[in-house]
C-alpha cells in the first residue's frame, strides 16, 4: 500500500509502498478514504522538540480520518465489513482506575494513532473495534467524516460548561475554534467572540456566526467587550491557540467566576496572573481529546438533528488534496491562512 512514512529521527516524509497491516482478533480494517492534516501531524513532519520527546520513528502518521471497513477479526462483534467509519485515535489499556471507572478518555497509559503506532496517512489503517465509529448518517461525507477527530476536540472543549445565555471568548481561530464557534452557537451561548491574527480566518468565524472576530494584532479584547455592549468580562473561554499571550489576556477579560476550558497546547512557558485567578474565583480545566465515547455521540446527533450546524461544520474544511499531493497539503496546513486541509487517499 501507499503510506506517508517516516523512516528514522529526522524531518519529513516519504510517499512509498509499505506492507498492508494485518487484523488481530479485535481489530478492524479499513481502507482509508480521506484524512485531515493535524497539527500534530505539522510537529511530526518537522521534527520538532515535541515530536522528538513523544516520536518512535519508523512511523505512519496520521489520525483523523474515514473510511470503508474491509476487513474484520474473529471476535469482533458489532462493525461489519463496508461499513463506513471514523476512528477515536486514543486506544486505551481498558484495566488502570479511569478505565474502570468510565472514564476512558483520562487512561495513563493511552496509546496514540498516528503517533505512538501507525497510522492513517496510508490506504488502509487497523485499530480495535472498540475504537471504530460508524457513520450511520448519510449526510456525512467523506470530507465531513476525516474530521470528525478534530471536531470532537471543539465539542469536548466547547460543552465542558454550560453555555446557554453565556458570553464566550474563544482565543484562536484554528479549525477546532471555529467549529467551536458554531457548537456554541447550537448550545444557546449570547455573545461569541473568538480572536486571530488570519484575516481569512476571521472571515471564516463571521460565517460560522461570531459576533465579532478580534484581529489581536490591532484591538485588544477589552476594547472588543465594549463593542459587544457588555460589562462584567465573558462568562466561558476556550483558549484553543497555546500561545503564550492569549491564555492571560483571557483571564484579564473573564467575569469573576468564570470558567475556561484550555484545549491549546503551549509551545513556551506562560506566565499568568495567578492571584487573580484565586480572587476572581475562575476555573480552569484542561481539555485533551475527546470524552470516550460521550463526545461521539453528542457529535453525530447535533450534525443530524441540525442542518445549520452540519453546513457550518463541513465549511471548515476548505481545501481537499489528491493524497499524492500531501507536500502542498502540508504547506497550506501550515501556512495558517485557512480552515481544515483535507488529503483525499482514493486519488494517488
Amino acid at each position: 500500500m501507499k503510506a506517508l512514512y517516516k523512516a528514522g529521527p529526522q524531518a519529513g516524509f516519504e510517499l512509498v509502498d509499505r506492507p498492508e497491516p494485518t487484523v488481530g482478533p479485535d481489530d478492524v480494517k479499513i481502507r482509508v478514504m480521506t484524512t485531515g492534516i493535524c497539527g500534530t501531524d505539522l510537529h511530526i513532519q518537522s521534527w520538532d522538540a515535541w515530536a522528538q520527546g513523544i516520536i518512535e520513528a519508523p512511523l505512519i502518521p496520521g489520525h483523523e480520518f474515514y473510511g470503508e471497513v474491509v476487513e474484520t477479526g474473529g471476535d469482533v462483534r458489532d462493525v461489519k465489513v463496508g461499513d463506513r467509519v471514523s476512528g477515536e485515535g486514543h486506544i486505551v489499556c481498558g484495566i488502570c482506575r479511569n478505565c474502570r471507572a468510565g472514564r476512558r478518555q483520562m487512561c495513563i497509559h493511552t496509546v496514540s494513532v498516528g503517533v505512538q503506532r501507525d497510522g492513517a496517512f496510508a490506504e488502509y489503517v487497523v485499530i480495535p473495534e472498540t475504537n471504530v465509529w460508524v457513520h450511520h448518517d448519510p449526510s456525512v461525507t467523506p470530507e465531513l467524516g476525516a474530521i470528525f477527530d478534530p471536531f470532537g476536540n471543539a465539542v469536548h472543549t466547547a460543552l465542558s460548561f454550560p453555555l446557554v445565555g453565556e458570553d464566550v471568548l474563544i482565543t484562536g481561530a484554528g479549525p477546532i475554534g471555529l467549529m467551536a464557534i458554531a457548537v456554541a452557537r447550537h448550545a444557546g451561548a449570547r455573545k461569541i467572540a473568538i480572536t486571530d491574527v488570519s484575516r481569512p480566518r476571521l472571515d471564516l468565524a463571521r460565517r460560522l456566526g461570531a459576533d465579532l472576530a478580534i484581529d489581536v494584532s490591532t484591538t485588544r479584547v477589552r476594547d472588543a467587550q465594549r463593542e459587544l455592549g457588555m460589562r462584567e468580562g465573558f462568562d466561558i473561554g476556550m483558549e484553543m491557540s497555546g500561545h503564550p499571550t492569549a491564555l492571560p489576556e483571557m483571564i484579564d477579560n473573564m467575569n469573576h467566576g468564570g470558567r475556561i476550558a484550555m484545549l491549546g497546547l503551549p509551545s513556551q512557558d506562560i506566565t499568568i496572573d495567578w492571584g487573580k485567578v484565586v480572587t476572581h474565583m475562575l476555573t480552569l480545566k484542561g481539555i485533551y481529546g475527546r470524552e470516550m465515547y460521550e463526545t461521539w455521540y453528542a457529535m453525530s446527533a447535533m450534525l443530524s438533528s441540525n442542518p445549520v450546524l452540519h453546513a457550518g461544520i463541513s465549511t471548515v474544511v476548505t481545501d481537499t488534496l489528491p493524497a499524492s499531493d500531501w507536500e502542498k497539503g502540508f504547506d497550506l496546513a501550515r501556512s495558517g491562512s485557512g480552515g481544515k486541509v483535507v488529503l483525499d487517499w482514493t486519488r494517488l
